[in-house]
C-alpha cells in the first residue's frame, strides 16, 4: 500500500487502465450523443436478451459505459480506493480476472432477475397490449413517456432500458477488500464515523438485498451489485481452497 500518497500515478496497472478506459468512454459517449446526435449508451449498454436491441457484446461492453458524471465518479472513486490496494496484493493478472468475473457474474445475476420479472409480466399482458408494447414500446419511451398501465410499463422498461455501468465488478472489489482486510478501519461520510471494513461490507450487502427485494422495478441494479458481491465471494474461497498462499 505504500507510494499511494503520490495520487493518481501511483496506481498499479489494471486499476489505473481501468478508470481512464472508464472515463474515455463517457467522454466519447458524450462527444458521440452532443456532436453526431447517436446515444453510444443504446448500442454498448446491457439489453435483457428477450429485446432486439440486446447484441451479445453487450455483456462486456455495458462494464465501461455510466449514466453521468456521478455514477462514474462513484464508481470509479471506489476503484481508486479499495482496487490499487487489492491489485498490489493479487498481482495485475489476478485482480483482472476478480474485477472481469465479478462484472459477468453481476451481469448474469441481473439479467437471471430480469427474467423473472420477464416472465411474470408475459402471464399477466394481453396479446394486444404486447403487440402494442413490441411495435411502439422503444419510440414511446424514447419521448419520454411510458404506459399508464402497469403491466406494459414493466415490459417496456425491460426490453427498451439498458444497463450501464461498472458497479458489479466494484462492489465486488468492496467485498473482496472486506475479506482480505476484515478489520481495517473505514471513515465513512454519512454519518463521519469509523467502522471495520467486515461491518461495512456486511451492512451494504444486506442494505442491496433490501432494496432488490423491495424495489424490484429501480433503476438501480440492486441484483447486480449482490451479483458482483457472491461472485466474489466464490472466487475468493475457490482460490483459499486452491492456491498455495494466504489469499
Amino acid at each position: 500500500m505504500n507510494g499511494y500518497g503520490r495520487g493518481f500515478s501511483a496506481l498499479p496497472p489494471v486499476v489505473k487502465n481501468l478508470i481512464i478506459i472508464n472515463i474515455l468512454m463517457l467522454v466519447i459517449a458524450w462527444t458521440a450523443q452532443s456532436v453526431l446526435g447517436y446515444d453510444l449508451t443504446s448500442v454498448l449498454g446491457l439489453y435483457f436478451p428477450r429485446s432486439e436491441m440486446f447484441r451479445p457484446f453487450q455483456i462486456l461492453t455495458h462494464m465501461f459505459m455510466h449514466a453521468g458524471i456521478w455514477h462514474l465518479f462513484f464508481n470509479m472513486f471506489a476503484l481508486y480506493m479499495f482496487g490499487g490496494i487489492l491489485e498490489n496484493v493479487w498481482g495485475p493478472k489476478r485482480f483482472f480476472i476478480y474485477y472481469m468475473v465479478c462484472g459477468l457474474g453481476a451481469a448474469l445475476v441481473h439479467e437471471t432477475v430480469i427474467a423473472i420479472q420477464y416472465a411474470r409480466v408475459m402471464n399477466a399482458i394481453s396479446p394486444d397490449q404486447l403487440q402494442l408494447v413490441l411495435a411502439d414500446g422503444a419510440s414511446v419511451l424514447s419521448e419520454g413517456k411510458q404506459y399508464a398501465d402497469a403491466t406494459m410499463k414493466n415490459l417496456q422498461m425491460i426490453l427498451n432500458v439498458p444497463t450501464v455501468g461498472a458497479s458489479g465488478a466494484v462492489f465486488g472489489i468492496l467485498l473482496a477488500f472486506g475479506v482480505l482486510f476484515p478489520n481495517t478501519q473505514l471513515m465513512l461520510l454519512f454519518p463521519p464515523i469509523p467502522i471495520k471494513a467486515k461491518y461495512f461490507v456486511i451492512g451494504y450487502g444486506a442494505i442491496e438485498l433490501w432494496m432488490a427485494v423491495t424495489q424490484p422495478g429501480s433503476n438501480i441494479a440492486h441484483a447486480a451489485h449482490l451479483g458482483g458481491m457472491l461472485f466474489g465471494y466464490i472466487l475468493i474461497r475457490y482460490w483459499r481452497k486452491t492456491s498455495k498462499t494466504l489469499y
